[in-house]
């Protein structure tokens, strides 16, 4: 563990941070819309979108994803309890997962409203407008056995040193989350054997606003549900209280498409698994380009390096 810096004065709760206990919204995966599910992202920080996958999605992610769970070892730091059981680079293991989850298209729309960013800029004389489109953050699946501590609450945006003041919801505007995060049941998700709990609001709060565990709520789900989530807010893992219950969840994360990624792509997943996937996922995975010029090689597209014939634009805007 690195060395722990001193603990922060904590905030007081002023009336932009103290908070009306927001509700939570449950969505149908077959009727729900971007804009139902974006307008609760802002207003509660989290949302529930019922039957994303069916029982045969769940069961074949989860049947490509077992080898590599009962394969791994148990954790040694603290952020995870020593009885959790990850399988990363998804997009190597699990082509249902990529299709299904993390390029679900209610998924990729809502991304791609809140997480996109438009620069103008001027070339001599030419003015140009380019568009940055969001990535692949990273993608895991979480396998917590009986016995699990609880996890500490904690934003995974602080992963790009996000320092935000405190807003209202009226206040919120697109581009202030750098990623959103995707969660999906594949087991049963109960408060007794782990299931992820976050505090509704707190991505509009300070981001040294301290949390609070008698705000959590937990996020109980059938398997094949998904939980959608800001990554300002405060969430973690719960204790696994059972005494033979697995608490297995399938996890995607998106970032804004000029920052680093989590998860490193490009050395988890190899060129001929990427190859496998339609060009919009490969974009997503990092085989894009984030106008103007992020992510060339040899000044070229990175797509040159799957593909070295395709005629591309090589200006880059």
């Amino acid at each position: 563990m690195a060395p722990v810096a001193d603990s922060p004065e904590i905030l007081p709760i002023t009336p932009k941070t103290a908070k009306s206990s927001p509700g939570v919204d449950y969505f149908d995966a077959a009727t729900t819309t971007p804009e139902m599910v974006i307008d609760s992202l802002v207003r509660n920080g989290g949302c529930f979108v019922k039957n994303l996958l069916s029982t045969q999605e769940v069961d074949t992610i989860v049947s490509d994803i077992r080898p590599y769970i009962d394969a791994d070892v148990a954790w040694t730091g603290d952020f995870f309890p020593k009885e959790t059981r990850r399988v990363c680079s998804l997009a190597e293991k699990s082509p249902t997962f990529i299709h299904r989850v993390l390029a679900n298209p209610l998924y990729l729309e809502v991304c791609d409203k809140m997480l996109s960013s438009e620069i103008e800029s001027w070339t001599g004389d030419v003015y140009e407008k380019s568009i940055s489109p969001p990535q692949v953050n990273a993608t895991i699946a979480f396998s917590i056995g009986p016995g699990a501590r609880a996890q500490g609450l904690h934003r995974d945006s602080i992963a790009h040193h996000n320092r935000h003041p405190a807003i209202t919801a009226a206040e919120y505007k697109m581009g202030r989350d750098s990623a959103i995060d995707i969660f999906v049941a594949g087991k049963k998700a109960t408060k007794a054997n782990g299931t992820t709990r976050f505090i509704p609001g707190s991505h509009l709060e300070h981001y040294l606003e301290k949390p609070d565990e008698s705000r959590a709520i937990y996020a109980e789900m059938d398997p094949g549900d998904a939980f959608i989530m800001l990554a300002s807010c405060y969430h973690g893992g719960s204790a696994n209280t059972t005494e033979n219950e697995e608490r297995l969840m399938l996890a995607g994360f998106m970032t804004k498409g000029y920052l680093r990624q989590e998860e490193n792509m490009y050395l988890g997943v190899s060129q001929e698994a990427v190859k496998q996937y339609p060009r919009h996922i490969q974009d997503i995975l990092g085989y894009g380009l984030s106008a103007p010029f992020l992510g060339w090689v040899d000044l070229k597209h990175p797509r040159k390096v799957l593909y070295p014939d395709e005629d591309l634009d090589d200006d880059m805007y």
